[in-house]
């Protein structure tokens, strides 16, 4: 792979408008996580599995399509000045993703997320831009298999977990390991150069966005990686102060014992209207007499079990008078 000066193919507008569609998505669930994360909305965006599935198909539509710019960009020749000037553009939006990343979530900061695989993918994948498609279609599929068949304890390590081969993944807000990650993007380049062998490719080629919405989306495929770079700083500015401002967590902590008191009540047998009184006398005991961090951490002191008794025996009271009786 020697420096070219031929020129680049065309844009495909198709690919800019795809890539316009991916960062949405991206920024979209990036909202729905911030949101979560500080509490605005109940789902666990980063743990519940429809959550899961939705960010892994839009991470494997990013990747699959910088296997395709990678084809559309040098599939004719590397081009060196274009390819390291952008890689290089990649790194250091990776690298402030890792000290930003630290600096708020020091616990799970970014240490080899989106922008990390893209820098280091891109150029594993220059070689398969030439290599016979059998062959990139065959590793392409051992990337995937591979960490369905082998693990061990030593990628559970932060050192080496980006290859992808763990038993339990270190605490990380992303994490993009190169298996089975790195098969996306072969994929990519597999489907961009079968096309542009193609008489599909022609017809691709001519199409040009003619409404305002496509023409936007274009633009946006275009500014992808800016974008990528500057949703979170943006999306955090607004929603960490508002977090501070107008304390979401607690009006969640309120739905959450609701709910998950409401739940245990009428699998107890009880009728869900005398469900839905006796939760609201527990909700208002707990918060009279500051028992969430009990609740929460399950560390009771014996004062707070007394206090959780009496409000058990009070709320009961009030559901079936008739438990409501005089000690002497």
């Amino acid at each position: 792979m020697t420096a070219v000066t031929q020129t680049p193919r065309p844009r495909f507008a198709v690919i800019d408008i795809a890539r316009g569609v991916a960062i949405i998505a991206m920024v979209a669930y990036h909202l729905c996580w911030d949101l979560s994360y500080f509490r605005f909305i109940a789902p666990d965006v980063g743990r519940d599995p429809n959550w899961v599935i939705i960010a892994r198909s839009i991470l494997a539509t990013f990747l699959f399509l910088v296997g395709v710019g990678l084809v559309l960009g040098h599939g004719r020749g590397v081009r060196w000045s274009a390819f390291w000037r952008r890689t290089s553009f990649v790194v250091l939006g990776a690298l402030a993703i890792t000290l930003g990343t630290y600096e708020v979530f020091p616990d799970s900061f970014v240490y080899f997320g989106v922008l990390h695989a893209i820098a280091l993918f891109s150029l594993l994948a220059l070689p398969f831009l030439f290599a016979p498609l059998w062959l990139a279609a065959l590793l392409a599929v051992v990337v995937i298999a591979l960490p369905f068949l082998f693990s061990a304890p030593l990628f559970d390590e932060k050192l080496f977990s980006w290859i992808g081969f763990w038993q339990v993944p270190p605490p990380t807000n992303d994490l993009v390991p190169v298996f089975p990650w790195f098969a996306a993007v072969l994929v990519g380049i597999i489907a961009a150069r079968w096309l542009l062998a193609s008489p599909l490719a022609a017809r691709l080629a001519a199409i040009q966005p003619a409404g305002r919405l496509p023409r936007l989306l274009a633009t946006l495929g275009r500014w992808s990686l800016l974008i990528y770079l500057l949703h979170q700083p943006l999306l955090l500015g607004v929603i960490y102060p508002a977090s501070l401002l107008l304390h979401p967590e607690i009006a969640m902590r309120r739905t959450d014992f609701l709910a998950s008191c409401q739940s245990s009540c009428v699998e107890g047998g009880t009728t869900p209207a005398l469900c839905t009184t006796y939760c609201q006398c527990g909700l208002e005991g707990v918060e009279k007499n500051d028992l969430w961090n009990a609740i929460y951490s399950g560390l009771v002191s014996a004062r707070e079990q007394a206090l959780l008794d009496a409000s058990n025996r009070q709320c009961s009271a009030v559901i079936y008078p008739e438990l409501n009786t005089t000690q002497p």
